[in-house]
């Protein structure tokens, strides 16, 4: 009974968490660009969030394999997302969101210490479905920043949704303060041994495609489709509706991604697969030219973030100590945060000289080639299947 209370309190704080995170995403691009800054500004501000996970992300795992715990690093990421709306709040401009999504970095950083806390706690075989579970909580805290967003945005302005933000964050901060945690089992290994577990050619393959994701998604569904958009005569509102069609979609295929149905392909179908998908999604996105169609493209996005996502997690994490997993997934979520950082600003400055549809082909291209590249991963090394 204990332990099932610890873990919904846990996935509340997961919620809330990524609710601070999100809400205001859906607007963070039109917002920026009706503001005047340049189609490349926007790019390295939404590029500033993947930045600090770059730096921080290896650094935070290590600490938290050299402590042992995993609480204290869950109440900095609350804090951290809280106080990241608070600056935008104070500064609601581009100076304000650059260093905001910094402090975003900053706390998404620690999501290291959540997929441990939660996912630690079960088997081998259990992995891929605890790594569903917990991206689904995820995804649907991000689905209920989008819905406000985009019920509110209209009514309130940005400055009130940055507002929601630093509450979400703050009741996830309080609520982390609940969370019983076994004794700290760390400070066995130097950073020395924890680092080697980092070359892996599993972990690098994997953190890869994690990288084509994540940084695909930011760039597009996060960011310029919303532009695309307006561009096609949506209204705010309608821009809120597309990212509620996104989520809704990650959401569900989360779910599915944790179930036995689809755990019988195995990632060695669905990886390429759904990378197949996000390649033909920016092949079509900007090219739609219609409000409707677009919004039926965003369930293809949200297919990439419920199932490749959760496969590309798990299989990184495929036999890796228990107490190096901490510096594993640090080294994994640095290297798809250099996707986050570059993807966004490179699109940015391909968008400013030559036009959105370019801007995307590179991405599409980007995306073929990392599903080419896991064919040939799982050819050599059919077992994984």
């Amino acid at each position: 009974m204990k332990e099932r209370k610890n873990e919904a309190v846990f996935m509340a704080v997961v919620v809330l968490f990524w609710f601070a995170q999100y809400i205001y995403i859906p607007f963070q691009t039109t917002y920026l660009s009706g503001a005047g800054a340049a189609a490349s500004t926007v790019g390295t501000i939404v590029g500033a969030y993947g930045m600090a996970q770059m730096i921080l992300r290896l650094p935070v795992g290590v600490s938290a394999d050299r402590v042992g715990r995993h609480k204290p690093f869950i109440m900095i990421g609350a804090l951290a997302a809280g106080g990241a709306s608070l600056v935008r709040v104070l500064w609601c401009n581009g100076v304000g969101f650059l260093t905001g999504n910094l402090l975003s970095g900053l706390a998404s950083a620690m999501w290291i210490s959540f997929m441990i806390f939660y996912t630690g706690k079960y088997t081998a075989k259990e992995q891929q479905s605890a790594t569903g579970r917990i991206v689904m909580f995820n995804n649907l805290g991000i689905l209920l920043g989008f819905t406000a967003s985009a019920l509110l945005y209209a009514k309130i302005g940005m400055g009130k949704i940055c507002i929601l933000s630093v509450a979400a964050g703050c009741a996830a901060f309080l609520l982390s303060l609940l969370l019983r945690e076994p004794e700290a089992t760390g400070g066995g290994y130097t950073v020395r041994e924890l680092l080697c577990v980092c070359k892996g050619r599993q972990l690098w393959m994997f953190a890869l495609v994690a990288l084509i994701q994540q940084g695909v998604q930011l760039t597009t569904t996060m960011s310029f489709t919303n532009q695309i958009l307006k561009n096609a005569g949506a209204t705010d509102g309608v821009v809120g509706i597309s990212s509620i069609i996104y989520m809704i979609s990650a959401v569900l295929f989360a779910a599915f991604a944790s179930s036995e149905i689809c755990g019988k392909k195995g990632p060695g179908f669905w990886i390429p697969v759904v990378l197949c998908v996000v390649a033909a999604y920016c092949i079509l996105a900007p090219i739609a030219g219609s409000v409707p169609v677009i919004l039926v493209l965003q369930i293809l996005p949200g297919m990439s973030t419920g199932i490749l996502f959760s496969y590309a997690t798990s299989e990184a994490m495929q036999g890796i100590p228990a107490e190096k997993k901490s510096t594993a997934m640090g080294f994994f979520q640095a290297v798809y945060a250099i996707g986050m950082t570059m993807l966004p600003a490179m699109t940015g400055k391909i968008i400013g000289v030559s036009g959105i549809q370019a801007g995307y082909l590179v991405l599409a291209g980007i995306a073929a080639a990392g599903a080419a590249a896991t064919v040939m991963w799982y050819k050599r090394c059919p077992q994984k299947t």
